[in-house]
């Protein structure tokens, strides 16, 4: 029973600390103000996403802006954020500011519509590539926000 509980305890351990994070999503899930929680009540796409702990899901939603968070200034630029999407379910957004315009005007409360990659992690999960891929090789994604689309 012992050997049972500690084997539990190192599992959720390892989930909590972000064992199996990749690349650079590690920088915008770090941090103690870029925390999420992972509610799997969302539908669809992003729902089965983060129900199964999925990455790499280009995904199209919804939520509202629950914190603003300093931009990520190593490396490319990105303004991040915290939506709550309607399940209640929290997702970070990085969006590359240096392919795409900042959402300048963007404040907690305002609705944000978005297209972009889904990267599970611990913390619930990371929306990027809300942008054009200069290269032309990976889908274009998106951010809309007062009428206004980003991308």
């Amino acid at each position: 029973m012992r050997k049972l509980i500690l084997a539990a305890a190192v599992v959720i351990a390892a989930l909590y600390f972000g064992l199996g994070k990749t690349g650079d999503l590690r920088r915008f899930s770090n941090s103690p103000e870029s925390q999420v929680e992972a509610v799997p009540s969302q539908s669809g796409k992003l729902g089965n996403a983060l129900t199964q702990q999925r990455s790499g899901s280009q995904v199209t939603g919804e939520g509202t802006a629950a914190k603003l968070l300093a931009d990520d200034n190593e490396g490319s630029r990105h303004q991040r954020f915290i939506l709550t999407l309607a399940s209640g379910q929290t997702v970070l957004v990085a969006h590359n500011i240096d392919l795409a315009p900042r959402i300048d005007a963007l404040k907690v409360g305002d609705t944000v519509s978005f297209n972009g990659v889904f990267e599970w992690n611990a913390k619930g999960g990371v929306i990027h590539w809300t942008h054009r891929d200069p290269s032309g090789r990976h889908q274009a994604g998106w951010l809309k926000h007062a009428g206004r689309t980003y991308q």
